[in-house]
């Protein structure tokens, strides 16, 4: 393992176009949930099933069943980011990292120091009211007492692509553009099994494709190096 961070050191050395490319298990050092780990919020027993829950058909015609779960579940503001953060917005700093593209919408990145973030799900920071589209912060929904509501009586929804909804085009494109421009492409934290966002990989022709997971991907075979670690491990060495 050693060598492999070695490895890796070396190739983030050479490398002035850095793109990272994070999943879940970028946050889980930082204490929150995956989904789709044995003990993640997919094999949690509820009333419905998370996956139900976390659907635009459910969100219209189930609210305040969503919005319990969605207070419950996913209210990340008390969580710090963790060492991978740090480290990532360090690289942004020195010039090497040129974009994080995230699945996460927890806004840790951004907590972290990071500036150029592209967020494929969106981000609990954000909340717009359905019928007038007025901003809400995060604090708002949270503290909010069962359907949280805008002063002009409209609903107001979280910024976060749920189930049946289609990511943000400007924020694919902005992605897929970093990705083809990068010179290096460290994806880490994702069992890269979730369609859209793991053929974001296709998009990459550079020099170093670098994958960082716990458990092996369909993508393995692909990359330049394979670190089958947690990302605190990796990361604290760099």
């Amino acid at each position: 393992m050693e060598n492999k961070i070695s490895q890796f050191k070396e190739l983030i050395k050479q490398s002035n176009n850095i793109v990272f490319f994070g999943g879940a298990g970028v946050s889980t050092e930082s204490g929150i949930p995956d989904f789709r780990s044995k003990d993640g919020l997919y094999n949690q027993k509820y009333e419905y099933p998370p996956e139900e829950i976390l659907s635009h058909s459910f969100f219209i015609n189930h609210t305040a069943e969503f919005f319990k779960f969605y207070k419950e579940k996913m209210n990340s503001l008390k969580y710090k980011p963790n060492i991978t953060h740090e480290k990532l917005a360090k690289l942004e700093e020195d010039g090497k990292l040129k974009a994080v593209i995230t699945q996460n919408i927890d806004g840790l990145h951004q907590k972290a120091g990071s500036k150029n973030v592209y967020e494929l799900h969106g981000s609990v920071l954000r909340n717009y009211c359905m019928k007038c589209h007025k901003f809400y912060d995060a604090q708002y929904i949270f503290n909010s007492e069962n359907i949280p509501k805008c002063t002009c009586g409209g609903i107001i929804k979280p910024d976060v692509v749920l189930y049946e909804e289609s990511l943000n085009e400007d924020i694919l494109i902005n992605s897929i553009l970093a990705i083809q421009n990068a010179d290096m492409m460290i994806v880490a934290g994702t069992s890269l099994r979730v369609y859209p966002a793991s053929g974001l990989i296709n998009y990459f022709t550079g020099n170093n494709l670098v994958l960082i997971n716990k458990d092996s991907t369909p993508y393995d075979y692909r990359a330049d190096l394979v670190i089958n670690d947690s990302l605190g491990n990796v990361f604290k060495e760099i």
